[in-house]
């Protein structure tokens, strides 16, 4: 990330790193062959994730955020069994119980769009305690229509991740990386993914072709 944030500068620089950091949990659990994913996603987390997906106006993602499984239709299923736990209780169990943990926070995430929805929300809990549980309990009630059209999830053609574009976000960045530009897998899809008509593709074995191929590396 010190190298991406030399390229990206100080905005835009956390969504490579939760791109990266999400396909290599899925490829590293595919290579131990592991049957669940477990995250340590808390209340607080999947609060902000809901209210992010509102202000994105991301359709698809604000479906799936509240829900305990996702991806049971895929390889590897994730888990959050935190999902109704604040994240304040975590932190007191760990103290007392005085277990190891990270408190601090990452030098490059002052500036992302998250902490406006999680300042936000943490205004709002002094408010009212039961905010973040009734935020999640407004994610979980969301009904999408049934005529608004979702993207169809496929393989990414470059490394046989899941994708419902050509190529999966992780390789535009890289690309875009590579070829110094940094802003091309920022925003609305375009370059590899915009130049042409979305191929609608039925899903691959997807853990045979993560394990196989590789997303790319850095050029620099």
């Amino acid at each position: 990330m010190d190298d991406i944030v030399k390229m990206i500068g100080l905005k835009n620089n956390c969504t490579f790193c939760g791109v990266f950091r999400r396909q290599a949990l899925d490829r590293g659990a595919a290579l131990l062959k592991v049957d669940k994913l477990v995250t340590g996603h808390n209340a607080d987390d999947i609060a902000e994730t809901v209210l992010l997906n509102i202000l994105r106006g991301d359709i698809a993602r604000l479906s799936r955020c509240t829900s305990i499984t996702t991806g049971e239709d895929g390889p590897i299923p994730r888990c959050k069994p935190f999902k109704y736990t604040y994240e304040k209780e975590i932190v007191m169990y760990a103290y007392f119980k005085k277990l190891d943990y990270f408190s601090t926070e990452c030098i490059y995430s002052p500036n992302a769009y998250r902490g406006f929805a999680r300042e936000f929300i943490k205004d709002l809990e002094r408010l009212r305690p039961r905010a973040i549980l009734d935020i999640i309990k407004s994610g979980e009630d969301f009904r999408i229509a049934t005529t608004t059209k979702m993207p169809e999830q496929g393989t990414c053609e470059r490394c046989g991740y899941i994708s419902s574009q050509k190529w999966c976000k992780a390789c535009v960045l890289l690309e875009g990386l590579n070829r110094g530009l940094p802003k091309m897998g920022i925003g609305r899809p375009r370059g590899v993914n915009g130049d042409h008509k979305k191929e609608t593709k039925k899903p691959g074995p997807a853990v045979k072709s993560i394990e196989s191929k590789q997303c790319g590396s850095l050029d620099f």
